[in-house]
């Protein structure tokens, strides 16, 4: 990604990952269709009411993994193949600390943490036993995002998309033997979605490990190098704690709309899964500024950065038009789709409207949000990022202290977008000082 016109590179390397995104959202989204079908609108909530604790686990040890490779591609871009190897061996060890880490964190806290989410006791068991069987099956999503990552790291975007789409049908097929055919209820739409990310790592290392030979360590790389381990966690840690602290902004959020009951969370829900399949460009567009600016920092060419993100912009906005003008037209049929046909609509119908119009009003400062963020991750700057997801923090528990202080619906849906555009703001100024503080750093100006 150091050569040629920036946009048709990027758009290559955006478009698989855009798939792969969009695939991603497959697991949960079958399993709330499927449990909404065949269980019931009360366990379509349960799945529902745990989706921000479930960001706030698996960003976390996502964020580490990701994290992980901006070194990888920073090596990659200098051509520095002895050092890939080295961060590759790095990564998977780290990573396995994590994932040890994270289960056991999730496993201690979880019961707390769904009672400080107000969760309806009509829905708490559902919600308890969905997470726990997620947070159980942590290190198969963890390894899963790495070894992607580490193929993107390297601008293969195709190869993690092709085994995402055999693992989303996967998901699909064991989605309805165990909860169709077996009965296993939300327990069994868990386990199909970490059986399938299972297989999604494994298939991902097999591949790396047989046909990449740029990213497979030699026996003398699998240790702990103490210069890679110090990168590694400087980048991976504070994108781990963004994750960490915009989930804990969302669970705030959640547990200002359950208080408004299970009728609210179910729409909110509904209208959640139709805004996250239709912003999946964002995030996309994150990831491939993040291995494209970590590429030309590799080489220090600033001015290529600063052409690939006007092109990312101008993309965003693109995306964001589309976006704001389906969700205007997919939300009410899409949630008969969710909760079957004999779903009262008119009753979920203003709660998801509300959600739905606020967010898409504000789909571009979201865009603008992960330009910013991941092309500062991929130049290395993990703290500027880190203070954008305290900033996104502060504004959702703002809205969702308002919101339960006056009793109003609209001030908790409100705080993505507010989150959205406080950060959009900043991260546009944090990624202007970043290309200062760059060029001055090694005199790229002189």
């Amino acid at each position: 990604m150091t050569k040629g016109r920036p946009m048709p590179i990027m758009l290559r390397f955006f478009l698989p990952v855009f798939l792969g995104n969009m695939f991603q959202q497959v697991y949960n989204l079958v399993d709330t269709i499927i449990v909404g079908h065949f269980v019931g609108q009360g366990a379509f909530a349960a799945v529902g009411s745990t989706g921000t604790i479930m960001f706030l686990i698996l960003g976390f040890a996502n964020g580490l993994a990701t994290g992980f490779t901006v070194l990888t591609s920073q090596r990659f871009g200098a051509k520095d193949d002895a050092g890939v190897k080295a961060s590759v061996a790095n990564g998977i060890l780290l990573t396995i600390v994590v994932a040890i880490f994270t289960t056991v964190v999730g496993t201690l806290s979880m019961k707390t943490l769904l009672h400080l989410m107000n969760t309806p006791a009509d829905i708490y068991q559902d919600a308890y036993t969905y997470i726990i069987t997620i947070v159980y099956g942590v290190t198969c999503c963890a390894f899963y995002n790495l070894f992607s990552s580490l193929l993107r790291a390297v601008g293969n975007s195709k190869v993690p998309l092709y085994f995402l789409i055999f693992s989303a049908f996967l998901n699909i097929a064991m989605d309805l033997i165990l909860i169709a055919g077996l009965h296993m209820g939300v327990f069994g739409a868990a386990l199909a979605t970490v059986f399938s990310q299972g297989v999604s790592a494994v298939l991902c290392a097999f591949y790396i490990f047989t046909k990449v030979d740029v990213l497979r360590p030699s026996r003398a790389d699998w240790h702990f190098h103490r210069n890679a381990t110090a990168q590694q966690v400087r980048v991976g840690l504070p994108m781990a704690l963004q994750f960490a602290i915009t989930a804990s902004g969302t669970m705030i959020m959640q547990s200002a709309i359950n208080k408004f009951g299970t009728v609210a969370i179910t729409g909110f829900t509904a209208a959640g899964k139709v805004s996250n399949i239709l912003t999946q460009a964002f995030p996309s567009l994150g990831q491939t500024m993040a291995t494209y600016c970590g590429q030309n920092f590799g080489k220090l060419d600033t001015k290529r950065i600063k052409s690939g993100v006007k092109v990312a912009v101008v993309l965003g906005l693109v995306f964001s038009i589309i976006g704001a003008a389906l969700a205007a037209l997919l939300l009410k049929p899409a949630i008969p789709v969710f909760l079957g046909s004999d779903v009262d609509v008119e009753a979920l119908l203003p709660w998801a409207r509300k959600y739905m119009i606020l967010s898409a009003t504000f789909y571009f400062p979201l865009a603008v949000l992960f330009i910013c963020r991941d092309a500062m991750q991929g130049c290395g700057y993990g703290f500027l990022p880190l203070m954008g997801g305290v900033l996104e923090l502060v504004a959702r528990v703002v809205m969702a202290v308002l919101s339960i202080h006056f009793g109003s619906y609209i001030l908790g849906v409100a705080g993505d977008p507010a989150a959205w555009v406080v950060t959009g703001v900043y991260g546009v100024f944090a990624y202007i000082y970043v290309m200062h503080d760059v060029e001055k750093r090694y005199h790229l100006g002189d």
